[in-house]
């Protein structure tokens, strides 16, 4: 995809992984809407972005409307005028499933997964009537292998994986493409907005920065996936070919 002269639209970008693509975006010649729930961070990086802010809360069941009917007020073309949607925004959980509040569960499971079928399918219909548009997602290394203490988490991000792999497949006709990323640990307020920081020594934090260099070079060459930093793809690649070895691993390091 051509990103110089494209209407994109980052979710999640008012700090972070978002943060980082939609500035990395605004580079490469993109006008770039950002997205957020509403901070101080989302009025600086619009401001920086020269668009906008787009608020909306995507944990809530009208979420999604009230970003499409924002972008629509705010754009000149609406939000049939967006080439590229990028799925950053996301919320993470650290603890035993049986301790996990149902309310819990429920927003994580519409802020990581829900939002991002219901926001494809309030722009995909426009992109389907231009035949040209890029979605992107940002998934996770635990939508490829499952991480103890966080299984709801990763059960969205399995669930983003499916979709994204599904929908690609689907629209290999139409002139839609599709990515999914799968970033590893990165250096964020993440793990402190889950309810617990980041204690391993190994793998250690990615720039946020990295993370959105591999987002745009998968855009411009259209690659269905990409692992960052690539050597993680080899956790998923055991999991597959010896899942009996992988799985005394998995239960020796969480």
């Amino acid at each position: 995809m051509r990103i110089a002269g494209s209407t994109a639209l980052v979710t999640g970008s008012s700090q972070g992984i978002g943060a980082a693509v939609a500035r990395a975006l605004n580079r490469q010649g993109a006008r770039v809407y950002a997205h957020g729930r509403g901070s101080t961070e989302l009025d600086d990086i619009a401001h920086e972005l020269g668009t906008p802010p787009i608020v909306a809360d995507l944990a809530t069941a009208d979420g999604v409307n009230v970003l499409l009917d924002q972008l629509k007020r705010v754009s000149e073309l609406g939000h049939s005028g967006v080439d590229l949607v990028v799925h950053s925004a996301g919320i993470g959980h650290f603890g035993p499933m049986v301790d996990m509040p149902v309310h819990r569960m429920d927003e994580l499971l519409r802020t990581n997964l829900v939002s991002s079928i219901e926001l494809t399918a309030g722009v995909l219909p426009a992109m389907l009537e231009k035949g040209r548009g890029h979605v992107c997602f940002v998934g996770s290394i635990a939508g490829l292998t499952g991480v103890a203490g966080e299984a709801v988490y990763s059960a969205s991000k399995f669930g983003v994986s499916g979709f994204a792999e599904s929908l690609r497949l689907e629209l290999a006709a139409t002139g839609i493409e599709v990515t999914i990323i799968h970033p590893g640990v990165v250096r964020t307020n993440f793990f402190l907005a889950r309810g617990a920081g980041y204690d391993r020594r190994f793998p250690r934090p990615i720039d946020p920065d990295r993370v959105a260099s591999t987002v745009v070079a998968s855009i411009r060459r259209n690659r269905a996936r990409a692992v960052v930093p690539r050597w993680l793809g080899l956790a998923p690649a055991v999991r597959s070919i010896a899942p009996a070895g992988y799985d005394r691993l998995a239960r020796r390091f969480g």
